[in-house]
This record gives structure tokens, sequence and C-alpha cells, in this order.
């Protein structure tokens, strides 16, 4: 059964901001799509919030993979193994979540789109070794690392419904060495994948509102493309906008933050 009208167009609204923030700064905004979901739209359940928007991070990585992979910049056997791992921490950690009360889960949330929004601004580097690969020359070396970091961040991702690419992306480029554009590009592999499980384990539970989730994916999609296109217009400011983007993502941090506080201390 579709939402009312008015919810049918804020779903897709929320969803086309998360997909022009992609677009415009290539990263980070699903991190958005909880506060947008549980604010915004109105859903009143966190843990469905959540869920309903592990299934539009994961579509919206998948339609990002795709660019990528044609670009060449995934290197598909580190991406399986960093991937398989995390898929098995995701499980995990949304399953912890989910035994969590909602509101602390949200105060939880907000703190960590604090940290995500200081680690933004923190710049990247470019540096790397773009023919690096997994093989059985370098399985002993790169295989630990990659277990080890893919099954950590596929946790995190998994307990707060978010891609986490801000933690793959370094994540990769310390197990492996790979430059930038290699790790965003595999990353993406990881993002679906975590976002995926992250979705089915809640789905199980009946915790994703998947007409929601149809508009939000529809609203990433059409806001991705225009983020692109405004992307390409404002490459000389990307600093600039990864600036303001991570001074958002921090605002809105603070204020969840600030509303779980207020919502657990008047049920104390």
């Amino acid at each position: 059964m579709m939402p009312p009208l008015a919810i049918s167009l804020l779903a897709t609204g929320s969803g086309g901001v998360v997909g022009l923030v992609l677009g415009l700064v290539g990263g980070g905004g699903s991190i958005l799509a909880v506060p947008l979901l549980v604010y915004v739209v109105g859903v009143t359940s966190p843990h469905i919030a959540i869920g309903t928007s592990a299934v539009a991070v994961s579509a919206s990585a998948l339609g990002n993979l795709l660019t990528h992979w044609r670009a060449g910049n995934v290197k598909w056997r580190c991406a399986a193994v960093f991937a398989a791992a995390g898929v098995l921490g995701a499980f995990a950690g949304s399953t912890v979540a989910k035994a969590l009360d909602g509101q602390k889960l949200l105060a939880l949330f907000g703190v960590i789109m604090v940290v995500v929004g200081g680690l933004m601004l923190r710049k990247r580097s470019t540096g790397g070794n773009p023919d690096v690969r997994l093989s059985s020359e370098t399985a002993r070396e790169l295989l630990p690392l990659l277990l080890a970091i893919g099954f950590a961040v596929g946790v995190f991702s998994g307990f707060f419904g978010i891609g986490g690419g801000f933690l793959i992306v370094p994540g990769l480029i310390l197990a492996t060495g790979m430059p930038l554009t290699s790790a965003i590009g595999t990353s993406l592999v990881a993002v679906s994948a975590f976002g995926a499980a992250t979705a089915a384990s809640y789905a199980v539970s009946g915790l994703v509102d998947w007409p929601l989730a149809g508009l939000f994916v529809l609203g990433g999609l059409l806001g991705g493309l225009a983020g692109v296109k405004l992307g390409k217009a404002l490459a000389q400011r990307k600093q600039t906008l990864n600036l303001v983007f991570a001074s958002l993502v921090i605002v809105v941090g603070l204020y969840i933050v600030l509303r779980g506080a207020l919502s657990l201390a008047s049920n104390a």
C-alpha cells in the first residue's frame, strides 16, 4: 500500500537530497538518510528508519558502482574478501542494534554523525599503489587485514544501518595501500553488500517500509543525476562543498543527540 501523497513527496524529496549530496561530494550522503526519514518523512520507529535506509543505501551504492566499474576503479578480489567479511559483521551489528531501545540507538547515531562530520573535515591522501592486487603472492600480507578490517567495518555499518563508506575507504587503503580513486570504487562493492545484509536482517524482523524505500531510492536516483551535473559545474569548489556538508552532518548529529537526551530524560 502506497503512503499518502504528502509522505510520498517527502520521501522522494528526502531521497533526492541524499542523492544530490552523493553526486556533489562523492560520498557520505547516506548518513543523512535516517534523520531525514525520522524528522522529515515522519517514520516513528528508529528501527524501521534504519532498515528502510539500508535498502536505499545499498541501491544507491550499486548504481554508483557501475560507473566506477566502467572506469576501471574496482579491485574485485580485494572487494570480494572485504565485503564477505563485512557482511558477517553487518549481520552481527544489525542483530545487536535491533535489541536496543530505539531512542538510545538514535542518540548513538547522532554521536556517530558528529564523529563522521569531523572525519570528513580531514584531507585524504591521494597516493598509493595502483597496481596492488590480491594474489597467491600477496595473500599472506593482504588477506588478514582485509578480513579483519572488513568485519569490523561491517559491524559498524550493520549497527547503524549506514553505508560506512567513510570507514571503508580508509580501511581499504590501510589494508592494501591502494590509491584513493581505487578505494572509492572498490568501497562501493562493500557498501552495496553491507546495506543489503543490514536490510535483509531488518526485513526478516518486519522493520523495512518497502513503499517508502522505493520512493527514497527513486528520489536518490534523480538527485544523484542532478548532483553529478552540479558537481561538474562546481568542480573548483569541491573543498568548500565538503566543508559545508561536513558542517551540516555535525549540526544534524548534535540536534539528534539533543533530541535523544531530552527524550531519555523525560522518560527517566
